[in-house]
Protein backbone atom coordinates (compact mmCIF):
# COMPACT_ATOMS: atom_id res chain seq x y z
CA UNK A 1 0.00 0.00 0.00
CA UNK A 2 1.31 3.41 -0.90
CA UNK A 3 1.95 5.83 1.84
CA UNK A 4 -0.11 9.06 1.59
CA UNK A 5 1.96 12.20 1.33
CA UNK A 6 -0.36 13.80 4.07
CA UNK A 7 0.67 14.79 7.15
CA UNK A 8 -0.67 12.36 10.29
CA UNK A 9 -3.18 15.84 11.51
CA UNK A 10 -5.99 14.02 12.99
CA UNK A 11 -3.43 11.47 14.45
CA UNK A 12 -1.10 13.64 15.90
CA UNK A 13 -3.76 16.41 17.09
CA UNK A 14 -6.54 13.74 18.00
CA UNK A 15 -6.11 15.78 21.77
CA UNK A 16 -7.90 18.80 20.02
CA UNK A 17 -10.13 17.00 18.15
CA UNK A 18 -11.91 14.93 20.69
CA UNK A 19 -14.67 16.13 21.82
CA UNK A 20 -15.25 18.69 19.50
CA UNK A 21 -17.85 21.82 20.28
CA UNK A 22 -18.11 23.82 16.92
CA UNK A 23 -18.92 26.66 18.58
CA UNK A 24 -15.98 26.25 21.31
CA UNK A 25 -13.30 24.94 19.00
CA UNK A 26 -13.29 25.66 15.78
CA UNK A 27 -13.14 28.93 13.93
CA UNK A 28 -16.19 31.23 12.71
CA UNK A 29 -15.93 31.67 9.03
CA UNK A 30 -18.80 32.52 7.61
CA UNK A 31 -18.72 33.12 4.20
CA UNK A 32 -16.75 36.28 3.12
CA UNK A 33 -16.80 38.36 -0.05
CA UNK A 34 -14.35 38.15 -2.68
CA UNK A 35 -12.22 40.77 -3.58
CA UNK A 36 -9.65 41.79 -6.52
CA UNK A 37 -6.33 43.30 -5.08
CA UNK A 38 -5.35 46.18 -6.61
CA UNK A 39 -3.44 45.63 -10.02
CA UNK A 40 -0.32 47.24 -10.87
CA UNK A 41 1.36 46.60 -14.20
CA UNK A 42 4.95 47.14 -13.65
CA UNK A 43 6.05 47.61 -17.37
CA UNK A 44 4.58 51.30 -16.91
CA UNK A 45 7.79 51.85 -14.91
CA UNK A 46 9.57 51.44 -18.06
CA UNK A 47 7.22 53.80 -20.36
CA UNK A 48 8.07 57.30 -19.80
CA UNK A 49 8.71 59.82 -16.65
CA UNK A 50 4.92 60.22 -16.05
CA UNK A 51 4.14 56.59 -16.66
CA UNK A 52 6.69 55.84 -13.84
CA UNK A 53 5.75 58.27 -11.42
CA UNK A 54 1.80 57.17 -11.47
CA UNK A 55 2.73 53.08 -11.26
CA UNK A 56 5.26 54.19 -8.26
CA UNK A 57 2.32 56.29 -6.69
CA UNK A 58 -0.04 53.24 -7.29
CA UNK A 59 2.14 51.22 -5.56
CA UNK A 60 2.36 53.07 -2.34
CA UNK A 61 -0.63 54.11 -2.32
CA UNK A 62 -1.86 50.24 -2.47
CA UNK A 63 0.44 50.04 0.83
CA UNK A 64 -0.92 51.80 2.93
CA UNK A 65 -4.81 51.44 1.64
CA UNK A 66 -4.42 47.88 1.46
CA UNK A 67 -1.02 46.20 3.02
CA UNK A 68 -1.79 43.78 -0.34
CA UNK A 69 -1.06 44.45 -4.13
CA UNK A 70 -0.57 42.09 -6.92
CA UNK A 71 1.59 42.46 -9.99
CA UNK A 72 2.07 41.93 -13.58
CA UNK A 73 4.59 41.83 -16.10
CA UNK A 74 6.38 41.54 -12.86
CA UNK A 75 9.98 40.10 -15.21
CA UNK A 76 9.35 36.51 -14.26
CA UNK A 77 8.90 34.59 -16.75
CA UNK A 78 5.67 32.20 -16.61
CA UNK A 79 7.94 29.16 -17.90
CA UNK A 80 9.83 29.81 -14.26
CA UNK A 81 7.24 29.79 -12.53
CA UNK A 82 5.27 26.88 -14.26
CA UNK A 83 8.84 24.74 -13.78
CA UNK A 84 9.02 26.07 -10.07
CA UNK A 85 5.35 24.94 -9.32
CA UNK A 86 5.94 21.57 -10.87
CA UNK A 87 9.07 21.40 -8.83
CA UNK A 88 6.97 21.72 -6.14
CA UNK A 89 4.36 19.21 -6.36
CA UNK A 90 6.65 16.60 -6.81
CA UNK A 91 8.18 17.34 -4.15
CA UNK A 92 5.38 17.19 -1.92
CA UNK A 93 3.82 14.16 -3.05
CA UNK A 94 6.73 12.25 -1.92
CA UNK A 95 5.18 10.28 0.89
CA UNK A 96 5.12 12.03 4.69
CA UNK A 97 7.76 9.82 6.10
CA UNK A 98 10.54 10.56 3.23
CA UNK A 99 9.63 14.51 3.45
CA UNK A 100 10.01 14.39 7.42
CA UNK A 101 13.98 13.25 6.82
CA UNK A 102 14.28 15.02 3.38
CA UNK A 103 18.51 15.13 3.35
CA UNK A 104 19.19 17.92 -0.05
CA UNK A 105 21.90 20.41 -0.14
CA UNK A 106 19.24 23.04 -0.39
CA UNK A 107 17.56 22.07 2.88
CA UNK A 108 18.84 22.38 6.27
CA UNK A 109 17.70 20.13 9.37
CA UNK A 110 14.40 21.38 10.25
CA UNK A 111 13.39 22.77 7.20
CA UNK A 112 10.49 20.51 6.89
CA UNK A 113 7.22 21.86 8.75
CA UNK A 114 3.84 21.24 8.94
CA UNK A 115 0.83 21.48 11.75
CA UNK A 116 1.36 23.77 14.34
CA UNK A 117 3.14 22.43 17.33
CA UNK A 118 2.16 24.76 19.42
CA UNK A 119 -1.06 24.82 19.04
CA UNK A 120 -3.82 24.09 21.84
CA UNK A 121 -7.39 24.29 20.36
CA UNK A 122 -8.09 23.84 16.86
CA UNK A 123 -8.20 27.24 16.40
CA UNK A 124 -5.13 27.59 16.08
CA UNK A 125 -4.01 24.55 14.26
CA UNK A 126 -2.74 25.07 10.79
CA UNK A 127 -3.77 22.25 7.62
CA UNK A 128 -0.81 22.31 6.13
CA UNK A 129 3.00 21.81 5.27
CA UNK A 130 6.20 23.93 4.34
CA UNK A 131 9.56 23.74 3.26
CA UNK A 132 11.82 26.72 5.02
CA UNK A 133 14.62 27.39 2.68
CA UNK A 134 17.28 30.26 3.46
CA UNK A 135 18.45 31.62 0.15
CA UNK A 136 21.78 31.37 1.37
CA UNK A 137 21.50 27.55 0.64
CA UNK A 138 20.04 27.92 -2.57
CA UNK A 139 22.17 31.31 -4.22
CA UNK A 140 25.15 29.26 -5.81
CA UNK A 141 24.40 25.85 -5.12
CA UNK A 142 25.13 24.97 -8.89
CA UNK A 143 21.90 23.63 -9.34
CA UNK A 144 22.47 19.56 -8.60
CA UNK A 145 18.98 18.55 -9.79
CA UNK A 146 16.28 20.25 -11.67
CA UNK A 147 14.26 21.17 -8.57
CA UNK A 148 17.75 23.13 -7.18
CA UNK A 149 18.02 24.57 -10.21
CA UNK A 150 14.69 26.45 -10.66
CA UNK A 151 14.59 27.07 -7.09
CA UNK A 152 17.94 29.33 -7.65
CA UNK A 153 16.74 30.97 -10.69
CA UNK A 154 13.29 31.59 -9.19
CA UNK A 155 15.26 33.41 -5.81
CA UNK A 156 17.28 35.23 -8.06
CA UNK A 157 14.29 36.82 -9.83
CA UNK A 158 12.04 37.01 -6.77
CA UNK A 159 14.82 38.98 -5.08
CA UNK A 160 15.37 41.57 -7.53
CA UNK A 161 11.60 42.16 -7.55
CA UNK A 162 11.74 42.26 -4.34
CA UNK A 163 14.36 45.19 -4.01
CA UNK A 164 12.62 46.77 -6.72
CA UNK A 165 9.87 47.40 -5.00
CA UNK A 166 11.27 48.13 -1.65
CA UNK A 167 12.76 50.72 -3.21
CA UNK A 168 10.08 52.57 -4.91
CA UNK A 169 8.19 52.25 -1.72
CA UNK A 170 11.13 54.16 0.55
CA UNK A 171 11.73 56.62 -2.39
CA UNK A 172 7.51 57.41 -1.91
CA UNK A 173 8.25 57.91 1.73
CA UNK A 174 11.46 60.84 1.14
CA UNK A 175 13.76 57.58 2.60
CA UNK A 176 17.05 56.44 1.24
CA UNK A 177 16.34 52.98 -0.29
CA UNK A 178 19.85 52.26 0.74
CA UNK A 179 18.84 50.90 4.32
CA UNK A 180 17.52 47.48 2.15
CA UNK A 181 20.12 47.02 0.00
CA UNK A 182 22.73 47.12 3.13
CA UNK A 183 20.72 44.77 5.35
CA UNK A 184 18.49 42.41 2.95
CA UNK A 185 21.06 39.77 1.95
CA UNK A 186 20.36 36.69 0.43
CA UNK A 187 21.30 35.06 3.55
CA UNK A 188 18.85 36.83 5.90
CA UNK A 189 15.98 36.18 2.97
CA UNK A 190 14.28 32.81 2.95
CA UNK A 191 11.79 30.78 0.46
CA UNK A 192 8.70 28.84 2.14
CA UNK A 193 7.23 26.29 -0.43
CA UNK A 194 3.25 25.65 1.08
CA UNK A 195 1.12 22.77 0.34
CA UNK A 196 -2.90 22.75 2.04
CA UNK A 197 -3.65 19.23 1.95
CA UNK A 198 -7.63 18.97 1.50
CA UNK A 199 -9.57 19.13 4.29
CA UNK A 200 -12.83 16.93 3.51
CA UNK A 201 -13.79 16.02 6.85
CA UNK A 202 -13.38 19.48 8.43
CA UNK A 203 -13.97 22.28 6.11
CA UNK A 204 -13.80 25.12 9.06
CA UNK A 205 -9.93 24.43 9.33
CA UNK A 206 -7.51 27.17 8.30
CA UNK A 207 -4.71 26.45 6.77
CA UNK A 208 -2.72 28.94 8.10
CA UNK A 209 -4.24 30.97 11.00
CA UNK A 210 -4.35 34.54 10.88
CA UNK A 211 -0.84 36.73 11.25
CA UNK A 212 0.54 39.41 10.00
CA UNK A 213 4.40 38.70 8.23
CA UNK A 214 7.52 39.80 9.96
CA UNK A 215 9.34 40.55 7.45
CA UNK A 216 9.72 43.83 5.06
CA UNK A 217 7.59 42.52 2.22
CA UNK A 218 6.24 38.90 1.18
CA UNK A 219 5.61 37.47 -2.58
CA UNK A 220 3.24 35.24 -3.05
CA UNK A 221 2.91 32.95 -6.42
CA UNK A 222 -0.27 30.97 -5.28
CA UNK A 223 -2.31 28.39 -7.70
CA UNK A 224 -5.54 29.12 -8.96
CA UNK A 225 -7.75 26.98 -6.31
CA UNK A 226 -8.32 30.13 -3.94
CA UNK A 227 -7.99 30.42 0.11
CA UNK A 228 -5.78 33.44 0.79
CA UNK A 229 -8.19 36.25 2.66
CA UNK A 230 -7.30 39.19 4.27
CA UNK A 231 -8.81 42.06 6.55
CA UNK A 232 -9.59 45.48 4.94
CA UNK A 233 -11.75 48.21 6.63
CA UNK A 234 -12.32 45.60 10.10
CA UNK A 235 -14.08 42.99 7.59
CA UNK A 236 -13.01 39.87 5.99
CA UNK A 237 -12.41 38.92 2.26
CA UNK A 238 -11.66 36.31 0.44
CA UNK A 239 -8.50 37.21 -2.62
CA UNK A 240 -9.85 36.08 -6.07
CA UNK A 241 -6.60 34.12 -8.10
CA UNK A 242 -5.23 35.77 -10.70
CA UNK A 243 -2.55 33.32 -12.54
CA UNK A 244 -1.54 35.87 -14.15
CA UNK A 245 0.01 37.61 -10.71
CA UNK A 246 2.43 37.62 -8.06
CA UNK A 247 0.58 38.61 -4.90
CA UNK A 248 2.82 41.31 -2.47
CA UNK A 249 1.85 42.27 1.10
CA UNK A 250 3.68 44.56 3.48
CA UNK A 251 5.33 42.98 6.83
CA UNK A 252 5.18 43.89 10.27
CA UNK A 253 9.05 45.69 9.52
CA UNK A 254 8.14 47.75 7.10
CA UNK A 255 4.88 49.18 8.70
CA UNK A 256 7.42 50.08 11.85
CA UNK A 257 9.93 51.05 9.72
CA UNK A 258 7.39 53.62 7.70
CA UNK A 259 5.17 54.71 10.94
CA UNK A 260 2.58 53.20 10.02
CA UNK A 261 2.31 54.66 6.64
CA UNK A 262 2.54 51.07 4.80
CA UNK A 263 0.31 48.46 6.51
CA UNK A 264 1.00 45.11 7.15
CA UNK A 265 -2.37 43.67 7.61
CA UNK A 266 -3.78 40.32 9.02
CA UNK A 267 -4.33 37.55 6.52
CA UNK A 268 -4.76 33.57 7.21
CA UNK A 269 -5.52 30.68 4.61
CA UNK A 270 -9.00 28.89 4.68
CA UNK A 271 -8.52 24.95 4.13
CA UNK A 272 -10.21 23.82 1.08
CA UNK A 273 -12.75 20.26 1.68
CA UNK A 274 -12.21 19.33 -1.87
CA UNK A 275 -8.81 20.48 -3.54
CA UNK A 276 -5.01 20.63 -2.30
CA UNK A 277 -3.67 24.17 -2.98
CA UNK A 278 0.16 25.06 -3.46
CA UNK A 279 1.84 28.28 -2.92
CA UNK A 280 5.34 29.80 -3.03
CA UNK A 281 6.39 32.89 -0.46
CA UNK A 282 9.06 34.60 -0.47
CA UNK A 283 10.12 36.70 2.71
CA UNK A 284 12.24 39.98 2.10
CA UNK A 285 14.05 39.62 5.47
CA UNK A 286 17.00 42.11 7.15
CA UNK A 287 20.00 41.04 9.26
CA UNK A 288 18.81 40.08 12.89
CA UNK A 289 21.25 42.51 14.40
CA UNK A 290 19.73 45.35 11.93
CA UNK A 291 17.62 48.14 13.74
CA UNK A 292 14.29 49.01 12.89
CA UNK A 293 13.71 52.52 13.76
CA UNK A 294 11.22 55.73 11.91
CA UNK A 295 12.50 58.47 10.85
CA UNK A 296 9.60 60.50 11.58
CA UNK A 297 8.55 62.06 14.85
CA UNK A 298 6.98 61.60 16.49
CA UNK A 299 7.50 57.56 16.10
CA UNK A 300 4.49 55.51 16.83
CA UNK A 301 7.01 52.23 17.70
CA UNK A 302 10.13 52.36 19.90
CA UNK A 303 13.92 51.15 18.21
CA UNK A 304 13.74 47.13 17.91
CA UNK A 305 16.33 44.93 16.31
CA UNK A 306 15.15 41.83 14.13
CA UNK A 307 16.21 39.81 16.44
CA UNK A 308 14.48 40.78 19.18
CA UNK A 309 11.29 40.88 17.02
CA UNK A 310 11.44 37.44 16.09
CA UNK A 311 12.41 36.73 19.82
CA UNK A 312 9.37 37.79 21.05
CA UNK A 313 7.09 36.65 18.44
CA UNK A 314 8.71 33.00 19.46
CA UNK A 315 8.29 33.61 22.87
CA UNK A 316 4.64 35.05 22.74
CA UNK A 317 3.21 32.14 20.25
CA UNK A 318 4.38 29.37 23.13
CA UNK A 319 2.90 31.31 26.03
CA UNK A 320 -0.20 32.32 24.08
CA UNK A 321 -0.43 30.04 20.92
CA UNK A 322 -0.64 32.99 18.69
CA UNK A 323 1.46 36.17 17.69
CA UNK A 324 1.13 39.60 18.89
CA UNK A 325 3.41 41.22 17.09
CA UNK A 326 3.65 45.33 16.59
CA UNK A 327 1.57 46.46 19.52
CA UNK A 328 4.71 44.52 21.83
CA UNK A 329 6.72 47.94 20.43
CA UNK A 330 4.71 50.64 20.70
CA UNK A 331 5.80 53.73 22.29
CA UNK A 332 5.11 54.06 25.89
CA UNK A 333 3.77 57.65 26.54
Amino acid sequence: MEESPDPPFEKTFKNLFNNITPQKNFPELSAVEECELPLIDLSRLNLGEIERRACKKQIAMASREWGFFQVINHGISREILEKMRGEQVKLFKKPFHEKMNYKDLNFSAGSYRWGTPSATCLKQLSWSEAFHVSLSDVLGSGGLDSLSLIMEQFAVMVSELSQQLVDILAEELGQNSGFFRETCLPNTCYLRLNRYPHCPIYPQMFGIMPHTDSDFITVLHQDHIGGLQLVKDGKWFAVKPNPEALIINIGDLFQAWSNNVYKSVEHRVVANPLNERFSTAYFFCPSYDTVIQSGDDPCVYRSFSFGEYRKQVQEDVKIFGHKIGLPRFLVQI
